[in-house]
């Protein structure tokens, strides 16, 4: 399968690669003026000077580079960010430092991952009662551990 998504970078960025033939990701990096440091339990919003175009049924979605959040708890505030089809501005990350030392970043840095997933759309139907299922309203920790 092969989709072609548009894109627009700053002047010296490199697109958005899979780093491996089974990756799933991409890996964004930083593009700052100056490095960032970012102190335990702190937030920083990193741009990254990339725009996308993605086609209607298509979002992209940012996670936390699993490296970076083990090594140096470093990760995104909002869990997983998505890109809607129709946002045309710089895609940026919103980091945290989760961890206990200060986490250094600079211009080129891996920060994050890119996946492009599909989605559909839905229409509500307001009902009465739902369908019983063996599980039936049991959420968090009812199945066991």
């Amino acid at each position: 399968m092969n989709n072609k998504i548009k894109i627009k970078t700053e002047q010296n960025i490199t697109l958005p690669e899979y780093e491996t033939i089974g990756s799933a990701g991409m890996d964004i990096k930083a593009n700052i003026e100056e490095n960032i440091v970012l102190k335990p339990g702190k937030r920083v919003l990193v741009n990254t000077g990339i725009y996308i175009q993605l086609p209607v049924g298509l979002e992209a979605q940012i996670r936390a580079r699993s490296g970076l959040a083990v090594k140096y708890g470093i990760g995104l505030v909002n869990g997983v960010g998505t890109i809607d089809s129709d946002y045309r501005g710089e895609i940026k990350v919103p980091l945290i430092n989760w961890g206990e030392e200060d986490f250094m970043i600079h211009t080129g840095d891996r920060i994050a991952q890119m996946v492009i997933c599909k989605y559909e759309k839905v229409i509500w139907e307001k009902v009465h009662n739902l369908e019983i299922t063996n599980r039936g309203s049991g959420g968090f920790g009812h199945t066991g551990i």
